[in-house]
């Protein structure tokens, strides 16, 4: 038989994730789609609590902030541009006022630190090994907020450097959280402002660095979302036109293939409800009082409570008050 492409063979990890399961998903762009896939079939996420992260230092000292109670105050922020941004955060949480940006960044970090206390999975999504130090300080920035590049040194982490801030974070994550399991992956995103060469370079470095990690630590796993865009799809059609970023048909191969081979087997019928309960939830009716509608609401009302009754851990609340609106009294 005549192969047209390659598939990547991807080993199971010695555990699978269930819906029992709390999740914190922390790094690039990538981790925001996963991680969004994982909240649209109600599995229990916190996703990025300081926006999206590209290299491992910021993903790094994101987490440490976790594990400390650290708040952050008025001389975090700094005003560029009519906005109050953090270097430690994306500029999602860039605002106007200086209030409103800390309330916003310490409401999530609170969050993010509650949820950690009963995190059994950790997904961590490097996006590139070059960073931005800022001049005045030698620190590492997450997000340089448009500030001009003479305020910054730019370089490439090494391997050993990568190592050296992780192994002990993550050994220190698995002494306070004895169930922990760590996903690792490096984002199929190419930084081309790097260049063709030095996006390479910066992948490779990830990999080798994520590879030494899973041989060290037994908790610690990959899943091979690069090499599935790169080696198995690789073609142009399955990027969005920037030619840069996975389209949604890549995403939703990428996340079949980290379904099948991580989330538990023996709740693949709970999750194809879910799935179908999400598609319903995107629903928009051309005639919202019409008979045929107002069945179809009635339906999906029943199908949450069985769901409801199946996994009595799950909330569906919002789900059901979404449908409860377009409910009309006969």
């Amino acid at each position: 038989m005549l192969k047209f492409r390659t598939t990547i063979d991807i080993p199971s990890p010695d555990f699978q994730i269930n819906y029992q399961y709390p999740i914190l998903s922390v790094g690039s762009c990538f981790a925001d789609e996963i991680g969004q896939k994982l909240q649209d079939m109600h599995y229990q996420v916190v996703l990025n609590p300081f926006g999206v992260l590209y290299n491992p230092i910021s993903i790094r000292n994101s987490v440490a902030l976790l594990l400390n109670d650290y708040t952050f105050v008025e001389e975090d922020l700094f005003y560029h541009n009519g906005l109050w941004h953090s270097f430690q955060h994306h500029s999602s949480f860039s605002r106007t006022d200086k209030e409103t940006c800390l309330l916003h960044i310490n409401t999530a970090l609170a969050n993010a630190r509650k949820a950690l206390e009963d995190t059994k999975v950790l997904v961590l999504t490097f996006g590139t090994s070059w960073v931005y130090e800022l001049e005045e300080t030698g620190k590492v920035v997450s997000n340089c907020h448009k500030l001009s590049a003479n305020n910054f040194y730019r370089r490439r982490l090494s391997v050993d450097e990568i190592l050296d801030s992780f192994g002990g974070l993550l050994e220190y994550l698995k002494i306070r959280l004895p169930d922990l399991q760590i996903i690792m992956t490096v984002s199929p995103v190419r930084h081309l402002k790097d260049g063709f060469a030095g996006n390479q370079i910066s992948k490779a470095t990830l990999l080798l660095a994520v590879q030494e990690l899973c041989e060290q630590l037994d908790y610690v796993h990959y899943f091979p979302s690069y090499e599935i865009m790169m080696d198995d799809l690789r073609d142009y059609r399955f990027y969005k036109e920037d030619l840069v970023h996975p389209n949604k048909t890549a995403i939703n191969y990428i996340w079949e293939q980290f379904s099948q081979h991580v989330l538990n087997d023996e709740e693949g019928g709970l999750r194809k409800r879910i799935a179908q309960l999400h598609r319903a939830l995107s629903h928009k009716p051309f005639n919202p009082a019409s008979e045929g509608h107002q069945k179809f609401v009635q339906k999906q009302l029943n199908n949450i409570e069985e769901l409801g009754r199946e996994a009595p851990y799950l909330d569906f609340s919002k789900a059901q008050t979404h449908f409860k609106a377009q409910l009309l009294e006969l």
